[in-house]
Protein backbone atom coordinates (compact mmCIF):
# COMPACT_ATOMS: atom_id res chain seq x y z
CA UNK A 1 0.00 0.00 0.00
CA UNK A 2 2.88 2.35 0.80
CA UNK A 3 4.31 1.78 -2.66
CA UNK A 4 0.95 2.63 -4.25
CA UNK A 5 0.63 5.74 -2.12
CA UNK A 6 4.16 6.79 -3.06
CA UNK A 7 3.43 6.27 -6.76
CA UNK A 8 0.17 8.24 -6.51
CA UNK A 9 1.91 11.06 -4.66
CA UNK A 10 4.39 11.27 -7.53
CA UNK A 11 1.63 11.36 -10.15
CA UNK A 12 -0.53 13.93 -8.35
CA UNK A 13 2.24 16.19 -7.08
CA UNK A 14 2.04 19.89 -7.92
CA UNK A 15 4.98 21.14 -9.95
CA UNK A 16 6.81 24.42 -9.47
CA UNK A 17 6.44 27.03 -12.17
CA UNK A 18 9.63 27.05 -14.25
CA UNK A 19 11.72 30.17 -14.87
CA UNK A 20 10.85 31.99 -18.10
CA UNK A 21 14.16 31.05 -19.70
CA UNK A 22 13.44 27.32 -19.25
CA UNK A 23 10.16 27.58 -21.17
CA UNK A 24 11.71 29.78 -23.86
CA UNK A 25 14.66 27.41 -24.26
CA UNK A 26 12.32 24.40 -24.46
CA UNK A 27 10.34 26.17 -27.20
CA UNK A 28 13.50 27.04 -29.13
CA UNK A 29 14.84 23.48 -28.97
CA UNK A 30 11.45 22.09 -30.04
CA UNK A 31 11.34 24.41 -33.07
CA UNK A 32 14.91 23.51 -34.06
CA UNK A 33 14.15 19.79 -33.89
CA UNK A 34 11.02 20.19 -36.01
CA UNK A 35 12.82 22.27 -38.66
CA UNK A 36 16.21 20.49 -38.83
CA UNK A 37 15.85 17.50 -41.19
CA UNK A 38 18.23 15.07 -39.44
CA UNK A 39 16.84 15.76 -35.97
CA UNK A 40 13.29 15.62 -37.32
CA UNK A 41 13.91 12.22 -38.89
CA UNK A 42 14.62 10.81 -35.40
CA UNK A 43 12.06 12.84 -33.45
CA UNK A 44 9.30 12.01 -35.92
CA UNK A 45 9.12 8.57 -34.31
CA UNK A 46 7.62 10.27 -31.25
CA UNK A 47 5.03 11.97 -33.47
CA UNK A 48 4.18 8.60 -35.04
CA UNK A 49 3.65 7.12 -31.58
CA UNK A 50 1.26 9.98 -30.75
CA UNK A 51 -0.43 9.65 -34.16
CA UNK A 52 -1.10 5.93 -33.78
CA UNK A 53 -1.96 6.35 -30.12
CA UNK A 54 -4.66 8.85 -31.11
CA UNK A 55 -6.13 6.31 -33.57
CA UNK A 56 -6.24 3.72 -30.78
CA UNK A 57 -7.77 6.06 -28.18
CA UNK A 58 -10.57 7.14 -30.50
CA UNK A 59 -11.11 3.55 -31.65
CA UNK A 60 -11.82 2.59 -28.04
CA UNK A 61 -14.08 5.63 -27.53
CA UNK A 62 -16.23 4.73 -30.56
CA UNK A 63 -16.56 1.11 -29.47
CA UNK A 64 -14.07 -0.64 -31.72
CA UNK A 65 -11.94 -3.58 -30.61
CA UNK A 66 -8.17 -3.05 -30.58
CA UNK A 67 -6.21 -5.73 -32.44
CA UNK A 68 -2.63 -4.48 -32.71
CA UNK A 69 -0.13 -1.79 -33.59
CA UNK A 70 2.91 -1.58 -35.84
CA UNK A 71 5.57 1.15 -35.93
CA UNK A 72 8.06 1.17 -38.80
CA UNK A 73 11.58 2.52 -39.22
CA UNK A 74 10.40 4.90 -41.97
CA UNK A 75 8.30 6.59 -39.22
CA UNK A 76 5.04 5.22 -40.60
CA UNK A 77 2.70 3.14 -38.49
CA UNK A 78 -0.52 1.13 -38.50
CA UNK A 79 -3.13 0.94 -35.73
CA UNK A 80 -5.34 -2.12 -36.19
CA UNK A 81 -8.88 -2.37 -34.82
CA UNK A 82 -12.01 -4.26 -35.72
CA UNK A 83 -15.61 -3.13 -36.04
CA UNK A 84 -17.88 -1.55 -38.62
CA UNK A 85 -15.86 -0.66 -41.76
CA UNK A 86 -17.84 2.54 -42.35
CA UNK A 87 -19.72 5.14 -40.35
CA UNK A 88 -19.06 8.21 -38.24
CA UNK A 89 -16.99 6.29 -35.70
CA UNK A 90 -14.54 5.13 -38.37
CA UNK A 91 -14.31 8.67 -39.73
CA UNK A 92 -13.50 10.02 -36.26
CA UNK A 93 -10.91 7.32 -35.67
CA UNK A 94 -9.22 7.95 -39.03
CA UNK A 95 -9.30 11.73 -38.62
CA UNK A 96 -7.71 11.48 -35.16
CA UNK A 97 -4.27 10.43 -36.39
CA UNK A 98 -2.95 13.62 -37.97
CA UNK A 99 -4.50 15.89 -35.33
CA UNK A 100 -3.66 13.57 -32.44
CA UNK A 101 -0.17 14.89 -31.56
CA UNK A 102 -1.45 18.47 -31.51
CA UNK A 103 -4.54 17.61 -29.43
CA UNK A 104 -2.38 15.65 -26.98
CA UNK A 105 -0.07 18.64 -26.81
CA UNK A 106 -3.03 20.91 -26.04
CA UNK A 107 -4.17 18.59 -23.25
CA UNK A 108 -0.64 18.60 -21.86
CA UNK A 109 -0.59 22.41 -22.02
CA UNK A 110 -3.75 22.43 -19.90
CA UNK A 111 -2.06 20.21 -17.31
CA UNK A 112 0.99 22.49 -17.28
CA UNK A 113 -1.32 25.42 -16.58
CA UNK A 114 -2.63 23.50 -13.56
CA UNK A 115 0.96 22.88 -12.39
CA UNK A 116 0.69 19.17 -13.20
CA UNK A 117 3.88 18.84 -15.22
CA UNK A 118 4.75 15.47 -13.68
CA UNK A 119 1.30 14.17 -14.64
CA UNK A 120 2.15 14.90 -18.29
CA UNK A 121 5.11 12.54 -18.05
CA UNK A 122 3.18 9.87 -16.14
CA UNK A 123 0.39 9.89 -18.71
CA UNK A 124 3.07 9.36 -21.36
CA UNK A 125 4.42 6.36 -19.42
CA UNK A 126 0.91 4.88 -19.12
CA UNK A 127 0.16 5.33 -22.84
CA UNK A 128 3.48 3.73 -23.81
CA UNK A 129 2.78 0.78 -21.49
CA UNK A 130 -0.63 0.17 -23.09
CA UNK A 131 0.85 0.44 -26.58
CA UNK A 132 3.56 -2.10 -25.64
CA UNK A 133 0.80 -4.65 -25.05
CA UNK A 134 -0.53 -4.03 -28.56
CA UNK A 135 2.71 -3.74 -30.51
CA UNK A 136 3.27 -6.41 -33.15
CA UNK A 137 6.74 -5.76 -34.62
CA UNK A 138 10.32 -5.56 -33.36
CA UNK A 139 11.05 -1.98 -34.42
CA UNK A 140 7.86 -0.89 -32.69
CA UNK A 141 8.97 -2.58 -29.47
CA UNK A 142 12.34 -0.83 -29.70
CA UNK A 143 10.80 2.58 -30.44
CA UNK A 144 8.29 2.36 -27.59
CA UNK A 145 10.89 0.98 -25.17
CA UNK A 146 13.29 3.88 -25.79
CA UNK A 147 10.63 6.57 -25.34
CA UNK A 148 9.09 4.77 -22.36
CA UNK A 149 12.46 4.33 -20.65
CA UNK A 150 13.27 8.04 -21.00
CA UNK A 151 9.88 9.06 -19.59
CA UNK A 152 10.01 6.57 -16.73
CA UNK A 153 13.57 7.57 -15.87
CA UNK A 154 12.46 11.18 -15.61
CA UNK A 155 9.40 10.51 -13.44
CA UNK A 156 11.18 8.10 -11.11
CA UNK A 157 14.68 9.51 -10.78
CA UNK A 158 14.55 13.02 -12.23
CA UNK A 159 14.55 16.14 -10.08
CA UNK A 160 11.47 18.35 -10.02
CA UNK A 161 13.27 20.88 -12.20
CA UNK A 162 14.21 18.21 -14.77
CA UNK A 163 10.67 16.83 -14.82
CA UNK A 164 9.13 20.26 -15.36
CA UNK A 165 11.60 21.16 -18.11
CA UNK A 166 10.98 17.81 -19.84
CA UNK A 167 7.19 18.19 -19.62
CA UNK A 168 7.33 21.67 -21.14
CA UNK A 169 9.66 20.48 -23.90
CA UNK A 170 7.49 17.46 -24.75
CA UNK A 171 4.34 19.59 -24.80
CA UNK A 172 5.87 22.29 -26.98
CA UNK A 173 7.39 19.69 -29.29
CA UNK A 174 3.99 18.04 -29.88
CA UNK A 175 2.41 21.43 -30.57
CA UNK A 176 5.12 22.62 -32.96
CA UNK A 177 5.46 19.22 -34.65
CA UNK A 178 1.75 18.78 -35.42
CA UNK A 179 1.56 20.71 -38.71
CA UNK A 180 4.70 19.27 -40.34
CA UNK A 181 3.45 15.70 -41.01
CA UNK A 182 0.37 17.20 -42.69
CA UNK A 183 2.60 19.20 -45.06
CA UNK A 184 4.65 16.07 -45.71
CA UNK A 185 1.46 14.12 -46.39
CA UNK A 186 0.33 16.58 -49.06
CA UNK A 187 3.77 16.57 -50.69
CA UNK A 188 3.61 12.78 -50.84
CA UNK A 189 0.12 12.91 -52.31
CA UNK A 190 1.34 15.28 -55.06
CA UNK A 191 4.10 12.91 -56.19
CA UNK A 192 3.55 10.32 -58.89
CA UNK A 193 1.55 7.49 -57.39
CA UNK A 194 0.34 9.68 -54.56
CA UNK A 195 -0.57 8.15 -51.19
CA UNK A 196 -3.79 6.20 -51.84
CA UNK A 197 -3.76 4.59 -48.40
CA UNK A 198 -3.18 7.80 -46.46
CA UNK A 199 -5.64 8.86 -43.77
CA UNK A 200 -6.89 11.71 -45.98
CA UNK A 201 -7.57 9.37 -48.91
CA UNK A 202 -9.26 6.84 -46.64
CA UNK A 203 -11.47 9.63 -45.30
CA UNK A 204 -12.34 10.62 -48.88
CA UNK A 205 -13.54 7.07 -49.51
CA UNK A 206 -15.53 7.07 -46.26
CA UNK A 207 -17.26 10.40 -46.97
CA UNK A 208 -18.26 12.71 -49.84
CA UNK A 209 -15.48 15.14 -48.84
CA UNK A 210 -12.36 15.16 -51.11
CA UNK A 211 -8.99 14.16 -49.67
CA UNK A 212 -7.48 17.63 -50.18
CA UNK A 213 -10.21 19.10 -47.95
CA UNK A 214 -9.35 16.59 -45.23
CA UNK A 215 -5.69 17.59 -45.52
CA UNK A 216 -6.75 21.22 -45.12
CA UNK A 217 -8.80 20.33 -42.04
CA UNK A 218 -5.83 18.49 -40.51
CA UNK A 219 -3.67 21.57 -41.02
CA UNK A 220 -6.32 24.01 -39.80
CA UNK A 221 -6.84 22.10 -36.56
CA UNK A 222 -3.12 21.69 -35.91
CA UNK A 223 -2.28 25.34 -36.54
CA UNK A 224 -5.21 26.51 -34.41
CA UNK A 225 -4.15 24.18 -31.58
CA UNK A 226 -0.54 25.37 -31.90
CA UNK A 227 -1.62 28.99 -31.53
CA UNK A 228 -3.93 28.26 -28.60
CA UNK A 229 -1.59 25.89 -26.79
CA UNK A 230 1.42 28.10 -27.38
CA UNK A 231 -0.52 31.08 -26.01
CA UNK A 232 -1.50 29.11 -22.90
CA UNK A 233 2.13 28.21 -22.23
CA UNK A 234 4.07 31.27 -23.35
CA UNK A 235 1.67 34.03 -22.24
CA UNK A 236 2.49 33.61 -18.53
CA UNK A 237 6.19 33.69 -19.47
CA UNK A 238 5.86 37.00 -21.24
CA UNK A 239 3.42 38.44 -18.70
Amino acid sequence: MNALETAWDRVAALSPNPPAWVVQLAALIAVIIVLEPHLWRIARNVVTIAHEGAHLIVAVLVGRRLKGLRLHSDTSGVAISSGKPTGFGVILMTFAGYVGPSILGLGAAGLLGAQRAVSVLWIGVFVIAVMMVLIRNLYGVFSLAVVGAVLFGLVWWGTKEQQVAAAYFLTLFLLFAGPRPVVELQRQRMRRGGAPDSDADQLARLSPIPAIVWVGLFLLVNVAVLVLGGWWILRPVGG
